[in-house]
């Protein structure tokens, strides 16, 4: 290694200014040139009667399976091959359905090279990635990215910097692109995440989630409430719903509405919740999305809702703490 110099804040900070404004230039360069052969890189992946096959060596390797992985989640069934596992036998996962997009900057990995003859042979539609027009795998492909760069952001114009940003950025717009024409949804990229903060947000309703039969506190009207206070001892969510005789929701009495009736009137043994309870209680469907009913008791200020039917009967509760569990809050 050189001699390593004293660190000096001004100029790595101006350097990293540098490095940002070369990349975003490099960008804005390639974003000015894309013409007829993205349109056409795009359309033979939409025709993809199999999968997309993504290829690459060393950093364009790298950037290939962040590619594939953005593909594979957004809708174009896809998955990375390594250029020199696939001249020892991982070849045989390709065939003449196919899209190969191939990455290397240079356009002249010999990996790469050593597989196109049995790309070509089997028929696979392949979509060379490079910086150099002119290399052998642009001039082998059926379609060529250009994503060339004046000069990496490296002072010593020798570390991939411009080169596998621009790289990136150009496979992120093919994907997008991809992927609006597609039409694919917020619902489909949750369902490709199940496992994430969006996918439990758009997949999840309130009936997977909802407490159900004995878990739901409820009392009809003409009880007293100290019987609803019973009711929300033994249910502990800290509120009863109060129901007609079939079954209908007509209020809603909490934790809260009982200190407060106790701060009122003192003696609550004689009170009947007809009298006392809320009668505009929160409610929501069994079908929405939790997240809406994230977004009630946020809009509300409320810990719970009341789950009813079509015809306003109670088919169960919510609380805050369902939400956190189901990690949906």
């Amino acid at each position: 290694m050189g001699n390593t110099k004293m660190f000096e804040a001004s100029a790595a900070l101006q350097l990293g200014q540098e490095v940002l404004k070369l990349e975003a230039e490099s960008l804005t360069h390639i974003a000015t040139h894309l013409g007829e052969e993205f349109t056409n890189a795009v359309a033979h992946i939409l025709h993809c009667q199999g999968r997309l096959i993504v290829s690459g060596v060393g950093k364009s390797g790298h950037i290939g399976r962040k590619l594939a992985a953005t593909f594979a989640s957004t809708g174009t069934p896809a998955y990375f091959v390594h250029a020199a596992e696939a001249a020892h036998g991982d070849l045989g996962m390709i065939t003449a359905n196919d899209v190969v997009l191939a990455i290397s900057y240079s356009g002249e990995t010999n990996e790469l090279l050593t597989i196109v003859p049995t790309l070509k042979r089997e028929g696979a539609t392949l979509i060379a990635m490079t910086g150099n027009p002119n290399s052998s795998l642009a001039r082998y492909s059926d379609v060529h990215l250009n994503c060339h760069v004046s000069r990496e952001a490296c002072p010593l114009n020798l570390a991939p910097t411009s080169s596998t940003t621009a790289t990136l950025a150009l496979g992120d717009a093919l994907a997008v692109a991809c992927l609006s024409a597609k039409g694919f949804t917020k619902e489909d990229f949750a369902r490709s995440h199940p496992g994430g903060a969006l996918g439990r947000r758009l997949l999840i309703h309130v009936q997977d989630i909802m407490r159900t039969g004995e878990g739901i506190p409820s009392v009809r009207q003409d009880v007293t409430v100290l019987d609803a206070v019973r009711e929300i001892t033994k249910k502990h969510i800290g509120m009863t719903a109060v129901v007609d005789n079939l079954g209908r929701v007509t209020g809603i009495f909490t934790e809260g509405d009982l200190r407060r009736l106790i701060e009122r009137v003192g003696d609550i043994r004689q009170c009947v919740m007809e009298d006392v309870m809320t009668r505009t209680p929160k409610t929501i469907a069994p079908e929405e999305l939790a997240a809406s009913a994230v977004k009630m008791l946020d809009t509300y200020h409320c810990n719970q809702l009341l789950v009813v039917d079509s015809d306003n009967k109670l088919i169960g509760a919510l609380h805050l703490h369902d939400l956190m569990t189901a990690k949906v809050l």
